[in-house]
């Protein structure tokens, strides 16, 4: 019997207490299976015994342990006692460091909820090896970001795949339909990455690489010889016509169909996730695999006003988010860490996103990936808490490393989604 079966748990939940950690305990109380062994983890032993309280059922037995997440005895520690870690502590940047290094030399499991480039690249360049050898899968960004759109163009490059049909070339990611909110998590991530950006030629650079987290850079396309679109991996490009006689830089365009689109918040990093499975996975999805999302405003007479403005106003908050008082300002109106709506608007959010991809045999394809749930919150503990699940349970045939939802578990969390009503479908569209 190896060390990882003979541990005390199954999945350690660290930041249980926190807004989307305590949706994601709950996830895991009303599913995981009887006789999955569940421990709860954070800084207060008195809020977690409060937490284990409220939520009741099974949770209530489940044990609790203190931990300080930037203490590297006591990150060892724990990691040693379970088979997977799942955290919600963010920016991951600042509290996740101790526990990927710890669980990549463990041979622990990890997943959590990063946004952030800096920080999934710095994990990459540091523990990829340790991870490989431990077998350890170090799975980021297990929830809104990027679970839907890594494996939107997973699945849409297994059916292209197998219809016979090639690989992937052109691939753009829609987003149809967008009801509920951003984290006060994943904008404390946003933040101190635009602090970062300011502070850091080099990880300026960093982040502004569309293949920045590829595994092997020089092995991809060079701004030279690619097809221009980053200017839809966020918010800078080059408008073509969004509003009659209005020439500005804003990544406003109208499509073929006459859809109004604009950047979407998390393309920026969403896009490097999905770019870094395909390197991952051999260049499996193609080598003319060109990647970006976009939002959706339709094609009515108002959308490429509703589009600039929505542009206009991303723009702002990034970058409001670099200096210091409009980041003040700011902050009195954003979520802060741990906040989140109420469960009345959590229950109204959900999400339709749509990957169009053509493919080297002239087919094209559409994947739609959508829920009835806030895609940042309630959404979101359904795919950590699967995520964590599959982890455990299922018989996951990857190797260890810094690896991406895709990489790690594309089919049985694809299935494992589907059970818990999330659409995950794909049509060959029609010449």
């Amino acid at each position: 019997m190896s060390d990882n079966e003979t541990r005390e748990f199954d999945i350690v939940l660290v930041g249980a207490t926190g807004f989307v950690g305590r949706l994601t305990a709950a996830h895991l109380r009303d599913h995981a299976p009887e006789g999955v062994r569940i421990a709860l983890a954070g800084r207060s032993r008195e809020r977690l015994d409060t937490l284990a309280a409220e939520l009741g059922g099974a949770a209530a037995q489940w044990p609790r342990i203190v931990i300080d997440v930037a203490d590297p005895a006591a990150c060892s520690d724990l990691v040693s006692r379970t088979r997977v870690l799942t955290t919600t502590v963010g920016p991951y940047a600042v509290y996740g460091g101790e526990l990927v290094k710890a669980c990549a030399m463990a041979g622990t499991h990890y997943a959590d909820l990063t946004g952030e480039v800096l920080f999934v690249r710095d994990t990459a360049e540091s523990f990829h090896e340790v991870a490989q050898r431990s077998g350890a899968r170090i799975v980021h960004s297990c929830g809104f970001d990027s679970i839907p759109s890594d494996l939107g163009v997973w699945e849409t490059a297994r059916v292209a795949e197998e219809e016979g049909a090639g690989t992937l070339t052109d691939t753009v990611l829609f987003v149809r339909k967008l009801k509920g909110g951003l984290s006060g998590g994943t904008i404390d991530s946003m933040r101190k990455q635009a602090i970062a950006a300011r502070e850091s030629v080099e990880d300026r650079r960093a982040i502004a690489d569309p293949y920045g987290l590829s595994p092997d850079r020089a092995a991809e396309p060079t701004k030279a010889d690619r097809v221009d679109h980053q200017a839809e991996d966020g918010p800078s490009g080059a408008l073509r016509s969004a509003v009659r006689g209005l020439r500005s830089r804003m990544p406003v365009r109208r499509t073929e169909d006459g859809h109004w689109t604009g950047p979407f918040v998390m393309a920026s990093y969403n896009t490097r996730v999905v770019r870094r499975s395909n390197a991952l996975l051999g260049w499996r999805y193609g080598r003319a695999f060109r990647y970006h999302e976009v939002t959706d405003f339709g094609s009515r007479a108002k959308s490429p006003f509703v589009a600039t403005g929505t542009t206009l106003g991303l723009l702002g908050l990034v970058a409001g988010m670099a200096f210091g008082p409009t980041r003040s300002a700011l902050d009195r109106f954003l979520p802060a860490p741990g906040e989140g709506p109420d469960e009345e608007r959590r229950v109204n959010g959900r999400f339709v996103l749509e990957v169009v991809a053509g493919t080297t045999s002239g087919a094209k394809y559409a994947t739609t990936v959508g829920a009835d749930a806030d895609p940042g919150y309630n959404g979101t503990a359904i795919m950590l808490g699967q995520a964590a699940l599959c982890l455990a349970e299922d018989d996951l045939d990857s190797a260890g490393g810094v690896i991406t939802p895709a990489v790690a578990m594309a089919a049985p969390l694809i299935e494992r989604l589907r059970a818990h009503d999330f659409t995950i479908t794909t049509r060959r569209c029609p010449d």
